[in-house]
């Protein structure tokens, strides 16, 4: 049986009139008949009782009435979803982020403003090392991914820059270099540094102070990075929305001197994405782009 089948019967059902029935579904009485005696062949019951002046439903068609409209709607909102998803309005997305996306308040952001827009899309979110976020992109375990660039990536994986988020130095609140309010690099050449995931700060610093860094192994995201700072273990480089977002005892911020280093946010995203519901989600950051 086809879903032609439940149409018909619908209609006849509906308005009890083959005439009307059949003009309600743009074909000819005959054909309408011919349809309607299918469905009783194939489920070997009469459905209607005909006379010459009246049709009326038997007690199997009361019944298959009920089951007959509940398939046609749930057929209607199968072809509904599947516009829908076509459409990027339903489906789902997983996204992997970086702390500082959160910090800088980017991701919330973005976030909110697909969500208003798609609500009928699952946004899954999880915050994983950034050296993971690639690869995870690149073999479809995520869809998009908040990171940091320079970051190693596949081939099939492209990066579009969505915050400028330079470096500052975290320091031990007795540090004397707390007294100043920028540090020069060169200042720093005999500090350890905790070594945050995003790496090319500390090494812009060591670069133009003309040093080699002496560096602790990289203790976790950035919160355990300030935590070790704090503790008074050494120095960090790190993203200037930790210092607008993490305020931890012992600890302070400045500005490098000179010129500054920049950082920045980016979504990496694979270059030839398929699925209407991350492309739809791809456009709206592209968008923030054209506005800023």
């Amino acid at each position: 049986m086809e879903l032609r089948h439940f149409r018909c019967f619908a209609a006849v059902a509906e308005t009890l009139h083959f005439a009307r029935a059949a003009e309600q579904l743009g074909i000819s009485p005959p054909a309408l008949t011919k349809q309607i005696q299918e469905i009783e062949r194939l489920l070997d019951v009469r459905l209607f009782q005909r006379t010459k002046r009246s049709v009326n439903l038997t007690s199997a068609g009361e019944v298959f009435r009920e089951e007959a409209l509940r398939t046609l709607q749930q057929a209607a909102r199968a072809e509904d979803a599947a516009r829908r998803a076509g459409r990027g309005e339903i489906g789902r997305i997983e996204i992997g982020y970086i702390a500082s996306a959160a910090y800088s308040g980017l991701l919330q952001t973005e976030v909110a403003r697909f969500r208003a827009d798609h609500p009928l899309v699952q946004l899954n979110l999880v915050e994983a090392p950034m050296d993971t976020l690639p690869l995870q992109v690149s073999n479809g375990s995520l869809d998009l991914a908040f990171i940091r660039p320079p970051v190693p990536c596949p081939a099939d994986v492209t990066f579009l820059t969505l915050l400028q988020d330079d470096f500052v130095v975290a320091l031990p609140e007795d540090s004397p270099l707390a007294e100043h309010e920028t540090v020069p690099a060169v200042a720093l050449a005999s500090a350890n540094f905790v070594l945050p995931e995003q790496a090319s700060g500390t090494m812009e610093v060591a670069r133009r102070g003309r040093f080699v860094p002496r560096t602790l192994p990289n203790p976790g995201g950035l919160v355990a990075v300030v935590t070790l700072v704090s503790l008074g273990q050494g120095v960090a480089i790190v993203p200037a929305s930790v210092m607008q977002r993490v305020n931890m005892p012992g600890v302070t911020y400045r500005q490098i001197e000179g010129k500054i280093i920049p950082g920045a946010i980016a979504l990496a995203s694979r270059k030839h994405e398929k699925s209407p519901v991350v492309r739809a989600f791809l456009k709206q950051l592209k968008s923030r782009q054209a506005d800023r």
